[in-house]
């Protein structure tokens, strides 16, 4: 049985969607069967970073109950498994949030990790994202309104009674005035998984003209390499860096159309 976890960050702005997107590439390279799901149905954006925008059918069709969850889960980049949330405001307005966890729950069994990007905030998608899990990993960056917004959410998943497993700190520049990961650590109450620094390969990854997640855009980046012993520290599986991606983009587009079935 596969473990859910709902990638989580009280505020925005954290980069809690890239990390999503890299740390399920990371898992993939390690042998494991990894599903990404962009629950922010509202303000998706994870399909923007792993370059599959085209998705005819999304999470906002399955909890509308007009598709099938396994209708919805496409080949992505880098061996990872994707579902993707719509655009549609219209949709949007309709869905039901609730279904999450059910919809979640039924595909279980076929990864040995499901990831989910929840959206940022505390309003009733945030809960249903993290109500479909069974752990949370929190991401924030290391200043205090980003800290003070991860221990509200720490505490919303507890009252949802999903497990918070640690905290990622991410754009670490290692400025005067950071809080120190010990802190964060003390504060939150929970372990630090890893510390990612900030990186404009980040950046680069998603404006080039064929987007793909850094770890596969630039694998030896300091921000890529954080990210690998993180998803080992997950896993406990080691994950080698594989060779610079250039001419892959093309090819994660085209297979990215054909769904799994």
């Amino acid at each position: 049985m596969g473990r859910i976890i709902t990638i989580v960050s009280g505020k925005g702005g954290v980069g809690k969607t890239s990390l999503t997107a890299n740390l399920g590439v990371a898992l993939a390279q390690s042998g494991l069967k990894v599903l990404l799901v962009d629950a922010d149905v509202a303000m998706a954006n994870l399909s923007l970073i792993l370059g599959m925008q085209s998705s005819p059918i999304t999470l906002h069709d399955v909890l509308l109950g007009e598709s099938t969850i396994g209708d919805a889960v496409y080949d992505g980049p880098g061996g990872v498994f994707f579902v993707p949330s719509g655009l549609s405001l219209e949709a949007y307005r309709r869905v039901d949030s609730e279904r999450l966890e059910s919809v979640i729950r039924s595909i279980q069994e076929k990864y040995d990790y499901i990831l989910i990007d929840a959206p940022a905030g505390i309003e009733k998608n945030v809960m249903a994202a993290i109500a479909a899990a069974e752990e949370t990993l929190i991401v924030t960056t290391p200043d205090s309104p980003s800290v003070a917004d991860a221990i509200k959410i720490k505490l919303v998943a507890q009252r949802l009674n999903v497990n918070p497993i640690g905290a990622i700190i991410n754009f670490v520049r290692n400025e005067k005035g950071e809080i120190r990961a010990q802190d964060i650590t003390k504060l939150l109450e929970l372990p630090v998984l890893g510390t990612v620094p900030e990186d404009p390969e980040i950046r680069r990854s998603f404006m080039q003209e064929n987007a793909l997640p850094m770890i596969l855009h630039k694998p030896n980046s300091p921000a890529s390499n954080a990210i690998r012993k993180i998803a080992q520290k997950l896993s406990g599986k080691a994950v080698e860096a594989e060779s610079e991606a250039k001419g892959q983009g093309f090819f994660s587009r085209l297979f990215g159309k054909f769904r799994k079935k």
